[in-house]
């Protein structure tokens, strides 16, 4: 898979705010795919299974079986990946055009 399909994988899961909530979930401490479920009393267990779904097709999560729990892990590395390629290049830009602007307003 290349650098951009990945990206994209990535992208696309952090697209939905139930995913991005999962995620601030697992920030903290691993969990079972119950206790998510539980932390979204309006979504069905299966809604729950198709979100952690996508985030393990994006890397981002990944699951362990103990015996019959499965454990979720969040795993920071493709959002790593994107805040170096993506964020952190145009965040510099960025503040380097308002550095400009302030020192032209100054001036």
């Amino acid at each position: 898979m290349s650098n951009d399909d990945a990206d994209d994988l990535v992208f696309k899961a952090l697209g939905h705010r139930v995913r991005r909530r999962i995620l601030d979930f697992l920030k903290t401490e691993s969990r079972t795919t119950g206790v998510l479920c539980d932390l979204f009393p309006d979504l069905d267990r299966c809604t729950v299974m198709q979100h952690l779904r996508v985030l393990e097709e994006a890397g981002l999560v990944v699951a362990e079986r103990r015996g019959r729990e499965r454990w979720n892990h969040l795993d920071a590395l493709p959002v790593h990946a994107i805040q170096e390629r993506w964020i952190g290049p145009y965040a510099a830009y960025a503040a380097s055009m308002l550095s400009r602007l302030k020192h032209s307003v100054d001036a």
